[in-house]
């Protein structure tokens, strides 16, 4: 029977959305970012988009390690999500405009 006590491990190795290379989160955040698009590319078993699937393993190999994650290589995978929304030519700054005139509405809805 098999421990349940690495099941995030598991996961990772046998995910459906991508094979990732030996080592990949130990590289720098342009080299992390260039292989999970290549895996993700490559992919013929995931379930969305290439973008989409390497930065959700991204956000599972952060939120995964916790706590227990150095700040230095926490640093490392936002800069990798950076790098990551670069190469597909995404931009985080339209979610966060919408989040900022929601922010201004509400303030403004309030003084009346």
């Amino acid at each position: 029977m098999p421990s349940k006590k690495r099941w995030s491990q598991r996961v990772t190795e046998t995910s459906d959305a991508l094979t990732l290379d030996e080592g990949v989160f130990t590289r720098e955040p342009r080299a992390i970012a260039l292989s999970l698009k290549r895996s993700a590319e490559r992919s013929k078993r995931r379930k969305s988009t290439p973008y989409r699937s390497a930065m959700s393993m991204l956000t599972f190999y952060a939120n995964r390690a916790g706590r227990t994650l150095p700040p230095s290589k926490r640093r490392k995978i936002d800069a990798a999500k950076q790098e990551l929304r670069r190469l597909y030519r995404k931009t985080p700054t339209a979610t966060k405009r919408k989040a900022a005139k929601r922010r201004v509405a509400r303030k403004r809805d309030r003084g009346r």
